[in-house]
């Protein structure tokens, strides 16, 4: 078993930034052993993949889409804290969303793939 609780949300102005923390706790299968990634969920759309990082976290992966995160957010993680990491910058109005940390047992981008989940911290970004 694995437990995802997710910080670091709240309200900020666009152009702003903010640093998403995930913090872990696991039984058997040890948390360094599994991939992470980070999810959001706007009202009315379905949960999207914005980024993912190995075990390791010398690879990561993120999300191409139109106002692609590539370049403006960064995913890390810190096996000694137990803890992977989104930081956000030059954030936009379509951002807002909650924003969800899950494992894997390797990277994967699509939810079904992910084994566990937190329970999400909203983001919202004013215009």
């Amino acid at each position: 078993q694995v437990q995802l609780v997710e910080s670091g949300g709240g309200l900020v102005q666009a152009g702003g930034s903010l640093r998403l923390s995930c913090a872990a706790s696991a039984s058997g299968r040890t948390f360094i052993k599994y991939a992470m990634g980070w999810f959001r969920q706007a009202p009315g759309k379905e949960r999207e993949f914005v980024a993912a990082i190995s075990w390791r976290g010398s690879n990561t992966y993120y999300a191409d889409y139109a106002d692609s995160v590539k370049g403006r957010f960064t995913i890390s993680r810190d096996n000694d804290k137990n803890t992977v990491y989104l930081q956000m910058n030059s954030l936009l109005p379509e951002d807002t969303a909650v924003y969800y940390c899950a494992a894997a047992k390797t990277v994967q981008t699509m939810p079904p793939k992910y084994d566990y989940w937190g329970q999400g911290t909203q983001v919202t970004v004013s215009s």
